[in-house]
């Protein structure tokens, strides 16, 4: 069985109909594997994702987020390099990493050091977006009343 189908969970839940797009999607991708890199959860609202990037600068890696989507990549390397290399290990391929952000995960900090790419991740969620409860009153009640006997 090849498709995975969230139809029955419609009728109980409202606005989750892009779900069922994003795991088709997530399932036709085949995943990177270069270069590694590590997710990690560091705490409740705290995230981490840590790119092996040996060999490269600051200036040679992009990150970018549209559209809740954070994308890790850097291009090929100039031909400009010279070295005649006995054995090459240390690939230095072109590579495109993407990862789909949860509602409210923002990007905090990126920084390259000792060959490891780190990219903080924090979900920040508004005031206006957390629970909050909802007084009944009987004063509405009372105002509709007040409007049928006029």
């Amino acid at each position: 069985m090849n498709t995975l189908s969230l139809v029955p969970l419609y009728r109980s839940t409202i606005g989750f109909d892009r779900l069922n797009e994003m795991f088709e999607s997530a399932l036709r991708s085949e995943s990177a594997s270069y270069p590694p890199y590590n997710v990690e959860k560091k705490g409740e609202d705290d995230y981490r994702i840590v790119v092996a990037a040996a060999g490269l600068a600051e200036d040679d890696v992009e990150i970018q987020v549209e559209k809740d989507v954070l994308t890790i990549s850097s291009a090929k390397r100039d031909a400009a390099d010279t070295t005649q290399y006995l054995h090459r290990g240390i690939a230095q391929r072109a590579f495109k990493l993407s990862f789909r952000l949860a509602d409210y995960i923002e990007v905090h900090n990126a920084s390259l050091k000792n060959g490891l790419l780190s990219v903080e991740l924090v979900r920040r969620v508004p005031e206006s977006a957390k629970p909050r409860r909802i007084a009944v009153n009987e004063a509405a009640q009372k105002l509709v009343a007040v409007d049928k006997a006029a």
